[in-house]
């Protein structure tokens, strides 16, 4: 996830980021003549005749161990089923290998992949199974949806967990100045001003790995779509702009204000990703502004301090708004031309259900909450996760905008270094971002544009 499609869930990412070759494991429909694809529901221990489905995953470990953990519980359960995997590079090189096998007609049955809008770049009305009217939609969180539709069709389920992105905060630091938990950007503002003079950074910046410049503005999704609900789709459409829309100008404001106000630690443009976690954990720095992902490595780098860590939201300006911004797992997908539709129905059906997040979640520990319903977080997750349910459980979450809008300009992480630096103004930055954009929309074809 390095670029924030976060590299968007290419560290995981969530940041979020892919090497690797195509492992051989037999053609797109390999299993196309070994069976019937009469599978449905129920229990396992059927008699029907015997179905191979054909899988396709990125070869990150983490990908490859959540797939085959789906794999082996679902072949347990349904005897009849095998489920033979491939793998493929993640990053450019990956999405290449995806779009060249749909074009082919080479595609597995079913294939993960990211949701939003490179899954919309993928034309799934000509290369997806609709799966709108499927019984298993009706288990899956509203909100996740739209991140894997098309002209108001559903075609995928998740796979994983989601990400959050918003901050992070150290509970000791919080503790000994006697802070609450903001939920206006206003009383995080008073809160940096006693963390400063406390003599302590109140926010650390990263801009070494410029991605990381990125979360003020991105983490700010849902206070804009809170004031101006059409947004996303009046952005595509290029009806609006970040920089003439005052709500979402002012994700680059926030931005320019942490600057203004010194509140960054002075270093942050040597300062990299490793080292602001390491700030975080031994209170260098009270606030980290991250996607949840960095959650495994707090764990693993710094076991002793994980429960001294916090989350909460990018707060906005009325209170009675606050909510979080959500990164979305990536998808399983069904090959339009499968000759094993229920097979690869019943597949998705099993990771989309409260057994599959529990399967999930034996060898890929959540970075948020799952998008199933009903479906729990284990108990042993760092509290900084749990932070993150009163959102989800009372509605309020959103999805980033890359996850509703196409358009994501390449050039934003050096913008947002630009703003978060004092080089440039908030209304630059913006109007900067504006002009990133026109390209990739036009090569999209977007109307408008």
């Amino acid at each position: 996830m390095k670029n924030m499609k976060l590299k968007s869930l290419a560290m995981t990412a969530t940041a979020l980021v892919l090497t690797g070759t195509l492992a051989a494991c037999g053609g797109s429909n390999s299993g196309s003549n070994s069976g019937t694809n009469t599978a449905e529901g129920g229990t396992g221990g059927n008699t029907e005749k015997k179905v191979t489905l054909s899988l396709l995953v990125d070869n990150t470990q983490d990908s490859v161990n959540l797939a085959n953990a789906y794999v082996d519980a679902f072949q347990k359960k349904y005897p009849n089923i095998t489920v033979e995997m491939e793998t493929r590079p993640g990053g450019g090189e990956g999405d290449n290998i995806v779009k060249t096998r749909l074009a082919t007609g080479d595609m597995t049955d079913v294939f993960f992949y990211n949701s939003g809008s490179l899954m919309q770049a993928l034309s799934p009305e000509k290369n997806m199974l609709d799966l709108t009217n499927e019984a298993f939609q009706s288990n899956i969180v509203d909100s996740f949806k739209p991140t894997v539709s098309f002209d108001g069709k559903v075609y995928g389920v998740p796979t994983s967990s989601t990400i959050a992105g918003g901050w992070f905060y150290n509970k000791k630091i919080y503790s000994e100045l006697g802070l609450k938990v903001p939920i206006t950007w206003d009383e995080l503002i008073a809160n940096n001003e006693k963390i400063k003079a406390s003599g302590i950074s109140p926010v650390i910046g990263s801009y070494k790995d410029s991605w990381t410049s990125q979360l003020v503005v991105l983490a700010d999704y849902y206070n804009v779509q809170a004031q101006v609900p059409s947004f996303a789709d009046d952005f595509t459409a290029h009806k609006a702009t970040f920089a003439g829309t005052p709500a979402a100008l002012r994700s680059f404001e926030k931005l320019q204000e942490l600057y203004d106000k010194g509140f960054m630690n002075k270093d942050m443009l040597a300062t990299t990703y490793d080292a602001g976690l390491k700030m975080l954990a031994d209170g260098k720095g009270a606030h980290y502004p991250m996607l949840s992902f960095a959650s495994p490595s707090l764990v693993q780098n710094f076991p002793d301090e994980i429960e001294n860590i916090g989350f909460f939201a990018q707060p906005g300006d009325d209170a009675s708004k606050n909510g979080l911004s959500v990164w979305m797992p990536g998808a399983g997908y069904i090959y339009k031309e499968t000759k094993n539709v229920e097979a690869a129905k019943q597949f998705l059906a099993f990771m989309a259900s409260v057994e599959g997040t529990q399967v999930a979640a034996t060898v890929s520990k959540p970075t948020g909450p799952y998008l199933i319903k009903d479906a729990k977080i284990p108990d042993d997750v760092p509290t900084l996760v749990k932070d993150m349910l009163p959102y989800f459980e009372s509605g309020k979450t959103a999805p980033a905008l890359e996850f509703v809008s196409p358009v994501k300009g390449p050039s934003l992480e050096q913008i947002t270094v630009e703003v978060g630096a004092g080089i440039k103004k908030a209304p630059e930055g913006a109007a900067a971002y504006d002009k990133d954009v026109e390209k990739q929309a036009k090569q999209l074809g977007l109307a408008g544009w």
